[in-house]
């Protein structure tokens, strides 16, 4: 299940290669793995969805996110990733991947309002971010 926040990104909980395809058929064109490999051992490796990512012809970028938490350096690979169309970012339940796109936003000057109401309206509490946004949108 692809969980819209805005018109350009989506979230999801984990996925297998063969949602690929379907985030193909949905207009995606790019995947990013916010997944650490290893983190379970139920989860398919990254290598796994890379392959089928070239094979349905999207983008794969890795930008795992761990209990260390987020890094400028990923919140900025994650602005670049949403550089290259349609997005959907996976991880265990998509909070890390709604997060990450919430600090990226901020980053790139969005409203940390704005960004709190798109990620609700997709199921998503990031408000506890609010003076991280605050920050990386310079206010």
């Amino acid at each position: 299940m692809f969980i819209t926040i805005t018109d350009t990104v989506s979230v999801a909980p984990q996925i297998d290669p063969a949602q690929v395809a379907e985030a193909a058929a949905q207009g995606f064109r790019t995947i990013v793995n916010n997944r650490p490999d290893g983190e379970s051992f139920d989860q398919p490796p990254g290598a796994e969805i890379a392959a089928a990512c070239a094979a349905a012809g999207l983008d794969y970028v890795a930008i795992p996110i761990d209990h260390t938490g987020f890094s400028l350096e990923q919140v900025e690979a994650m602005a670049q990733a949403m550089e290259k169309g349609p997005v959907l970012a996976f991880c265990r339940s998509g909070t890390r991947s709604c997060n990450l796109w919430a600090l990226a936003q901020a980053k790139a000057g969005g409203n940390p309002a704005d960004i709190i109401a798109a990620a609700g309206r997709g199921g998503y509490n990031v408000a506890g971010l609010m003076p991280l946004l605050k920050q990386l949108a310079g206010g």
